[in-house]
């Protein structure tokens, strides 16, 4: 497991770089049964025509429906759970179907007759399972996960770990994770920013920057359902993928249970050391310190976890029929060693805990057969401490401890309440309502403020250090504010309507969140010295700046400053219809319209985005082949819009210093490390303007700007192999149609204006950069400077310079072959070949790290953006995934689950050499962040793949006969075969131009490697 500072300093340095009014409307059109609530289901089937069904559920709730003219019943929007369905003719039950499993979003088939003898049913025999093996009442492509299957398969604890079991999910860049630590996610190409996260049909996506969502205590979910494509018009926010998780909840019988789960360091293999890459360099090219290649960059013997879970749950009546109640408490400790890097200002081990309770609280209240309230709690936190251990890389010793990392809080407190009424047998109403309170807390632990950060330490000038690199103890690059926190508030209201073929249903989804004091400082006293040299020492460092030569041996140090912490909020709306529509017993239409409407604040509440309606067609189609549910074909066509995040206001709509100073030096001071004798070699400069001023909401952002949005289309078929094997196949196709991101070029602003009759010296020009749609053409304002107003002037892609648009697309083959568990085993094997590329992964940059949203390097200047079409960064041309278990016997049950992914594109970000490159070979000043590598053009891809991935892990679970199977012994071994790839290089070429990078190419993330988890549980 890696070292959490490496993760923050890596991204660090590519930082761098409608009312009542509304809701009667859609009422008055008044989504499908299934889609009602997001944490229901239904069931339907075949009985005698005018026939009473009735479904009773294990908590009392009672729902009907009549068998019509054909024999067909439906009975939608109920929670998900156990349930006994009766069928009543004359008065008289004829017929019984016991425990039922409601599934959330799907239809379990109870069918008491055949269609052909529905119209006279004698003696009743059940014709169907309880969930058939192809659902041919959906329309969509998801994965639906029990927790009958995470108590079987080997699985990491968390939402996005489930979710890689679905076809076409892949792991996202290493560099990235969750509010509360977890690894991310990409869907179909997307990046690990555009996903959705459902608790019991609340929206607990973070609302800060989007990056993951809290999830559930793992003994706490009911089911996960996980939608890779074509899903209804309730739901919204996404290009990427939903994540639904559904909790426990109490029924008529009390249960109890108790899990402890134990992952040793000393059951963990240990993982590779990495070194300083020692390549062939090309002619006229040296490496910045020709005494690092092939080193030690990173000692990681013995940098391993131990993992203690503890959980434990109560539910059960505290009224029978009426009130109920499901609580589940988790607390995971994990206690880890890292070593830092030998480039360190100061090499140490850093021993730090991560602790993350969590706990989950649902009541149910049965009001009466029409009427329920449920109210539900969810706490997940983190905390993080540390104590740092002197390391001496020449001995491999370790000594006391010099002091404390960075301290760190972050989680939520999610409150949500929602109503159900049954107004009918055919009328259903609900509206749910939810506060999510977070906290992001960091600090200092003990480090002396007047301590500058310290970075390259191993390139100071030996001639003043004699070979040891001077540090000091700071090893804390950023600080966010003591009082950073957000929170957000969220309503739906949802109607739902049967009306003969058709099942109507409407509603609304709000959402509004704020965020105080988000962002980041630089610590110590407010900036870094980094140190750097050149192996053209008579060469300016930067011509573009007026960074001189340094001279001499070619050493130099800048001073780094960033800040850039405010508060901002933002408000999301959306209506929704749809109509799902039964055509005849063999085809199922469901046609849904999404409208959704976004407004983004800066700390002053004023407006910088707003977009309203944003129409979002969805049709799918389900086809019963055979009328049997044994061979289904469907398909779906579907726009799908993506919001800004609050942190989109961060640099761009607020306040932000970003600035650099270089110089040479001829001391360093032993106490601190930072050096004396400064000989400046240029101008204090910003690459992006940013000396903390105030930006205009008015012009930071294009008045017609549009969201980021995506069309797809699917096309699929499942179909019966015997009676015990499923088959299918889809086809997906994705494209992104309008990307939001920031652009720099203000010299091409500046000529537009002119060419446009604007007088630059009457206007303001922004300093910073502005927000825009890559590849369309957009409006600007511009302050004038001799009274009130404004200026517009009209920007097309070529006048940014730019000779392509935004550009993402993607297309997968998706084939399957399933066994549904048969009471012996079960199994399911996917293959995928997709291709993701184009030149825009989304609102972030995996390369790099880059975790700005909507505000990457990317688009802010046409050179960037050169040789930039190839592969994107979540491109994996072939996937294989396979997972099963199998009953031993009764006690003993043994299971598995496979992961192989192809690799990676790489990258290589050198300084520029275009067209002009003669005279400045870094025009934007990012330095080497363009897409030349040793002089030629290096689109992603161009220089190769990481290795192949695969993760085979293996589970045995023992529940002893003497025990009355409540006992149950685990023991799961992850990564079997101990595989480390690596999964993030080192991308950045070159420090100074023709000089390489020591890291270049260098392993920053590999596969965890082979470790073991013993468990034990009881259930009564």
């Amino acid at each position: 497991m890696d070292d959490p500072r490496e993760r923050e300093i890596l991204k660090a340095r590519n930082t761098f770089n409608y009312s009542l009014l509304a809701l009667a409307c859609a009422m008055a059109l008044a989504s499908t049964g299934v889609f009602a609530q997001a944490t229901t289901g239904s069931i339907a089937g075949q009985a005698e025509a005018g026939a009473m069904i009735t479904a009773t559920s294990n908590t009392g709730v009672v729902r009907k429906a009549t068998a019509d003219n054909s024999g067909r019943y439906n009975i939608t929007s109920l929670p998900v759970g156990s349930y006994n369905v009766t069928v009543q003719r004359d008065g008289a039950t004829v017929a019984t179907r016991n425990d039922v499993q409601v599934v959330v979003n799907a239809s379990a088939d109870v069918s008491f007759a055949s269609a052909a003898n529905a119209k006279s049913l004698g003696a009743v025999s059940v014709s169907a399972a309880a969930i058939p093996p192809i659902d041919v009442t959906t329309v969509d492509s998801r994965t639906v996960i029990t927790a009958k299957d995470l108590d079987t398969l080997p699985i990491g604890r968390s939402a996005e770990a489930i979710a890689m079991l679905a076809p076409g999910v892949v792991a996202g860049s290493s560099y990235f994770s969750g509010p509360t630590g977890n690894a991310l996610v990409s869907f179909g190409g997307a990046s690990v920013s555009e996903n959705a996260y459902y608790i019991n049909g609340y929206n607990t996506t973070d609302p800060l920057n989007g990056l993951g969502g809290i999830g559930l205590p793992y003994g706490a979910i009911d089911q996960q359902e996980v939608f890779t494509g074509g899903y209804s018009a309730k739901y919204g926010r996404s290009t990427g993928g939903v994540i639904n998780q559904i909790g426990k909840r109490g029924t008529n019988e009390w249960h109890f249970g108790a899990q402890v789960q134990w992952a040793p360091s000393f059951l963990a293999s240990n993982p590779k050391n990495v070194y300083y890459p020692d390549a062939a360099l090309p002619e006229n090219y040296g490496y910045t310190n020709d005494d690092l290649p092939g080193t030690i960059y990173r000692s990681r013997k013995d940098n391993k976890s131990t993992v203690t879970t503890y959980d434990a749950y109560v539910g059960g009546p505290l009224i029978k029929n009426k009130l109920f109640l499901f609580a589940a408490v988790e607390a995971q400790n994990q206690d880890s060693k890292a070593t830092s890097s030998s480039a360190a200002s100061t090499p140490n081990v850093n021993n730090y805990t991560y602790t993350t309770p969590k706990h989950y609280v649902k009541l149910d209240w049965n009001i009466n057969d029409s009427n329920i309230l449920e109210f539900t709690n969810i706490s997940n936190k983190r905390s993080y401490n540390s104590n740092e251990y002197a390391y001496d890389y020449a001995t491999g010793k370790t000594g006391g401890l010099i002091g404390h990392d960075l301290q760190t809080k972050t989680g939520s407190d999610i409150y949500v309440g929602k109503f159900t009424s049954y107004l009918t047998d055919d009328l259903t109403f609900s509206a749910t309502y939810g506060i999510n309170k977070a906290i992001d807390f960091s600090q200092s632990a003990g480090i002396d403020p007047a301590l500058p950060f310290l970075r390259n330490v191993q390139n100071q000038d030996p001639n003043i250090t004699g070979g040891v690199p001077v540090g000091n103890l700071n090893n804390v690059g950023y600080i966010t504010p003591p009082d950073a926190k957000y929170r957000s508030r969220g309503l739906r209201l949802d109607l739902e309507y049967k009306l003969g073929d058709h099942v109507l249903s409407a509603g609304i989804d709000n959402i509004n969140s704020s965020a105080k004091d988000e962002g980041q400082t630089t610590s110590g006293p407010g900036y870094w010295w980094i140190y750097g040299k050149t192996s053209t020492p008579d060469t300016p460092l930067s011509s573009h700046f007026g960074i001189g030569a340094p001279g001499g041996d070619g050493y130099y140090v800048y001073k780094y400053v960033n800040s850039n912490a405010t508060s901002m909020s933002v408000d999301q709306k959306a209506q929704y219809i749809e109509d799902r529509w039964q055509i005849s017993d063999r085809w199922l239409l469901n046609i849904g319209l999404r409208n959704d409407q976004f407004t983004n604040y800066n700390n002053a509440h004023q407006a910088f985005v707003h977009n309203t309606n944003q129409w979002a067609p969805r049709l799918g189609f389900s086809w019963d082949v055979f009328g049997d549910s044994t061979f289904k074909v469907f398909g779906n066509l579907g726009r799908y819009y993506l919001a800004l995040p609050n942190s989109v206001a961060i640099r761009a709509a607020s306040a932000s210093t970003m600035t650099y100073e270089y110089f040479t030096y001829s001391g360093i001071d032993p106490a601190t490390g930072s050096p004396t004798g400064l000989k400046s070699l240029g101008p204090i400069f910003s690459p992006n303007g940013e000396f903390g001023q105030a930006p205009d909401p008015k012009t930071v952002t294009a008045t017609d700007l549009r969201s980021q949005y995506q069309d797809e289309a699917i096309l699929g078929f499942n179909k019966m192999l015997g009676s015990q094997w499923v088959y299918g196949a889809k086809f997906t196709i994705r494209r992104l149609e309008t990307a939001i991101d920031d652009v720099c070029d203000m010299d091409a602003l500046a000529t537009k204006a002119i060419a446009q009759g604007v007088d630059p010296d009457s206007v303001a020009l922004p300093t910073g950069c502005l927000i825009f749609n890559p590849g369309r053409t957009n409006t600007f304002l511009l302050a004038n400077t001799h009274g009130d107003g404004y200026s517009k002037v009209t920007m097309s892609n070529q006048d940014w310079g730019f000779s392509n648009g935004a550009k993402r697309k993607y297309y997968a083959l998706d084939m399957f072959l399933e066994h549904p568990f048969d009471g012996k085993w079960q199994g399911r094997i996917d293959y995928t070949f997709s291709r993701s590329y184009g030149n825009t992964e989304g609102q972030v940059l995996s390369t790099i790290g880059q975790d700005d949203i909507s505000k990457t390097q990317d688009w802010d200047y046409w050179q960037l953006m050169e040789a930039s079409n190839g592969v994107l960064s979540n491109d994996r041309t072939h996937q294989f995934k396979a997972y099963g278990a199998y009953q031993i016997n009764p006690e003993w049950m043994v299971s598995g689950s496979l992961q192989v992914a192809s690799g990676a594109p790489k990258a290589c970000f050198g300084y520029y050499a275009g067209p002009g490159s003669d005279v400045d070979t870094d025009p934007a000043g990012y330095g080497s962040a363009y897409h030349y590598c040793n002089g030629n053009s290096a689109s992603l891809g161009s220089v190769g793949r990481l290795p192949w991935t695969k993760t085979v892990n293996l589970g045995v679970t023992y529940r002893p006969a003497f025990a009355d199977k409540k006992l149950a012994v685990n023991l799961d071994v992850f990564n079997v075969l101990n595989e480390r790839q690596p999964t993030a290089l080192d991308a950045t070429y070159e420090t100074i131009p023709n000089t390489v990078s020591n890291t270049y190419g260098m392993p920053l993330y590999q596969q965890t490697p082979r470790y073991v988890r013993l468990s034990a549980s009881y259930d009564w």
